[in-house]
């Protein structure tokens, strides 16, 4: 996977302005990580399945997430971040 340019719902940048500051500060690190190397392990990167199908999830900490999708361009679009109940947002 590589990673072109990466784009940021609304939505995302709502939810990132929320967060605590010591996840943000995390997100950001998890993102600079994705962007040299989308498959480091520690990014827990995996697809989706189901109604979710073609989104894909990167770890930030053992409760957060970034959710995002492939753009047919090689773009990333972030979709949303989060703990767990953000799955209900998409």
């Amino acid at each position: 996977m590589i990673v072109a340019e990466i784009h940021y719902t609304n939505l995302f940048k709502k939810q990132l302005r929320k967060l605590p500051a010591f996840i943000t500060k995390q997100a950001i690190n998890k993102e600079n990580i994705f962007k040299d190397n989308p498959l480091h392990p520690s990014l827990r990167l995996h697809g989706l399945h189901g109604k979710y199908r073609g989104i894909w999830t990167i770890s930030i900490t053992g409760s957060y997430r970034i959710i995002f999708e492939r753009q047919e361009n090689g773009d990333i679009l972030f979709l949303s971040i989060g703990s767990h109940d953000i799955y209900k947002y998409l």
